[in-house]
């Protein structure tokens, strides 16, 4: 069992940064494969970034790429999407999840999600 809590979210300019951390509860957090998925207004959940069980691993969707980047602390049982150049189409609820598989794209594959935390990106 996982549990996930998102944090870092808020609201900023188009053009800047911020960093999201997941921070997840039990000893098993390096055994997990990692992922970032959004929510914008009134859309279906969406692929953002998914990182593997040592960090070596990583994708990126093509709408991000170039300016998000997904890491893990396993140390501190902690995942980070760090958002540069934010665009007010980054607009969305953003959501952590981790699944005992390898990376993976699909919502349906992920077994364990936070709360989300809200971005908000000014024009």
């Amino acid at each position: 069992q996982v549990q996930l809590e998102e944090s870092g979210g808020g609201l900023v300019q188009a053009g800047g940064s911020l960093r999201l951390s997941c921070a997840a509860s039990g000893r098993t957090f390096s055994r997990y494969a990692m992922a970032w998925f959004r929510q914008p207004p009134g859309q279906e959940r969406e692929f953002v970034a998914t990182i593997n069980w040592s960090g070596l691993l990583k994708d990126i969707a093509d709408s991000v790429k170039g300016r998000f980047t997904i890491s893990r602390d396993n140390a501190k049982n902690t995942v980070y999407l760090q958002m540069n150049g934010l665009k007010p189409e980054d607009t969305a609820v953003y959501y952590c999840a981790a699944t005992s598989w390898s990376i993976r794209y699909n919502v349906r594959e992920y077994d364990y999600w936070g709360q989300g935390t809200q971005v908000t990106v000014s024009s």
